[in-house]
């Protein structure tokens, strides 16, 4: 019998058997109900664990500029704000604080609240986008339509706080929707498919070859952070994590090539002081064996090895 696991025989992905799994477990639970206890011999398949793709400064900016209008505010949010998507599409007029530079994210991943920063560069164009929104909703408003459907029960709480100005989306649909239950006309927010599609044409055109989607800009702004020097507990909050394990997968960047490794392959090709190799020519085997001889080893406790350069180790304790 073989001794791969069944996900693997098949050529399935993990997700793929645990659905399946889940879906016999509820026929039996639900359907047939014939609860089953325990199955012999069958284990839930682990995901295999992967690092995440993450943009650049220059290839963020690359991207940026081929956006426009509201998907454009979107995706700084992604960017600038570690939201994710639905978060981003979610935000009321009420949670954004332009005096004090935040975004109160309500609800978001296991239906908890969080505070991020509001981006500078987005403050201006924002804040035109509500004032012309305001206007807007002020009209409709006036002919009853544009409600806007409130979380939970506060519908029945409150009645009319979802006309409120406060309450209205921050990125609204274009159009309005008749609500089949009560008859009434209310506004939704712009689908994530429309900012999904904009990402994927933007990073197309920029000419990424990643697979970059609005989760990466998430991605690449804990990156960046830890690059910037910030503590990893400071962008644990604001990525909204319950677990700083869950947010030390982005230190996988502070490590260049290999671990912060200097492969042993970059010495053959680097120039001796003051000889004419250049780049690609490999330094001859006898004038490397006697600078060994000549130069005098480094103290003890000092990390350097025996035949390395002066420049060598000024580099290694500058790094």
């Amino acid at each position: 019998m073989p001794s791969s696991p069944i996900w693997q025989r098949g050529n399935v992905s993990a997700s793929t058997q645990n659905q399946a799994l889940a879906a016999l477990l509820f026929l039996y639970d639900a359907v047939l109900d014939r609860p089953l206890d325990r199955i012999e011999g069958v284990v839930r398949a682990r995901r295999p664990r992967r690092l995440p793709v993450v943009l650049n400064h220059d290839e963020v900016a690359r991207v940026m500029q081929h956006f426009q209008g509201e998907p454009w505010m979107v995706a700084m949010l992604l960017y600038g704000a570690a939201m994710r998507l639905m978060e981003a599409l979610r935000l009321r007029v009420k949670d954004v604080d332009f005096k004090r530079r935040e975004l109160l994210i309500r609800e978001a991943k296991g239906n908890k609240d969080r505070i991020t920063v509001l981006p500078t560069a987005l403050v201006e164009p924002l804040s035109r986008h509500l004032a012309a929104w305001r206007l807007h909703h002020a009209e409709e408003d006036s002919q009853g339509r544009g409600r806007v459907r409130l979380p939970e029960a506060l519908d029945r709480k409150y009645p009319e706080a979802g006309r409120a100005w406060a309450w209205q989306w921050v990125f609204p649909a274009a159009r309005c929707y008749r609500d089949r239950e009560t008859g009434g006309i209310f506004r939704h927010h712009i689908h994530e498919s429309m900012i999904q599609r904009s990402m994927h044409e933007a990073a197309r055109a920029a000419g990424i070859m990643k697979r970059a989607s609005c989760h990466t800009l998430r991605h690449s702004f804990a990156t960046h952070l830890l690059l910037d020097g910030y503590d990893i507990r400071t962008v644990q909050e604001l990525l909204g994590h319950n677990d700083v394990k869950t947010t030390m997968i982005y230190t996988h960047v502070l490590n260049r090539g290999g671990r912060g490794v200097q492969s042993p392959a970059d010495r053959l090709c680097a120039p001796e002081s003051g000889s004419e190799a250049g780049p690609g020519q490999a330094r001859s085997p006898t004038r490397a064996a006697s600078s060994a001889k000549t130069q005098a080893p480094p103290p003890v406790g000092s990390g350097g090895a025996v035949g390395r350069t002066s420049v060598d180790r000024s580099t290694e304790v500058e790094g």
